[in-house]
């Protein structure tokens, strides 16, 4: 994902009729980051362009804006499994749609017990149709919450709280959802657009690091104030570390795992 590459890329959308772009959000964000940077509008250079679609990571409303700005189409966010199938995605209304054609969705609790729609459980899905290989009740491994509003027909995921392995344990006890740090760092890490992208690892209770590749080292008071917010939202005796990087470490797949927690829940 050098600038290098995002050149090539812009290149084959001008000689190329795309009709839409899917990938990981990360990547696609990081490409919308460099059209910003060289003030081009990729819908002005590929005007067959209808649709972005991002799938497998988080998509946060800032990144939304940026994408939409800078591409002229509108993200469309997905929700899914490549063991399973598409799960869920944002419909006209931004609802998160789900998959009622295909899968059979539900929340449980941890006694594995079906929860009323409107509470907060973990994501398990039967595939209807896959005789070859079934999927009964396959814990995804997320959580999330059912509206209260949906149907049979239409059942709607009120909201995705994230991975049941992404919880930060605190050292008071407390747990909270890894997002949470990368929610606070964010706001304040990507503001002036030098820090191209981050992860966040919890190395101990009390010790969390942050990576990120930027063009330039964090000041000390962009340092501090992370660490004041992240006390502030959660809880005091916190240490932040901070390590800048040329790249960031992907899966093989491609993924970016933005938050990722090196300690057991049971201690």
């Amino acid at each position: 994902m050098s600038d290098s590459a995002f050149k090539k890329h812009v290149d084959t959308f001008k000689s190329t009729p795309f009709d839409y772009i899917n990938g990981y959000t990360s990547s696609i964000v990081q490409f919308a980051k460099f059209l910003k940077q060289q003030q081009l509008h990729l819908k002005q250079i590929c005007p067959s362009l209808k649709a972005c679609i991002v799938t497998s990571e988080m998509l946060f409303d800032d990144d939304k804006k940026l994408m939409e700005g800078v591409f002229g189409v509108p993200v469309i966010n997905e929700y899914g499994a490549s063991e399973l199938d598409l799960i869920a995605f944002q419909n006209p209304n931004h609802e998160w749609q789900l998959n009622s054609e295909t899968l059979f969705v539900e929340i449980l609790d941890d006694n594995n017990t079906s929860l009323p729609n409107g509470s907060e459980g973990r994501i398990v899905i039967t595939s209807l149709y896959n005789k070859a290989h079934p999927f009964i009740r396959y814990d995804i491994g997320d959580i999330g919450v059912i509206s209260e509003d949906s149907t049979l027909k239409k059942p709607i995921l009120k909201s995705l709280v994230g991975r049941t392995n992404d919880i930060a344990v605190l050292p008071s006890g407390k747990k909270a959802a890894g997002l949470t740090f990368y929610y606070i760092t964010k706001s304040i890490i990507e503001d002036d657009g030098k820090v191209k992208e981050f992860v966040i690892e919890q190395l101990d209770k009390p010790l969390f690091n942050v990576k990120y590749v930027s063009s330039e080292v964090l000041s000390e008071e962009k340092i501090k104030t992370i660490t004041q917010e992240m006390e502030h939202y959660l809880e005091k005796g916190l240490t932040i570390t901070f390590e800048r990087l040329d790249q960031l470490e992907r899966s093989k797949s491609g993924k970016l795992k933005q938050f990722t927690s090196l300690v057991s829940s049971t201690l």
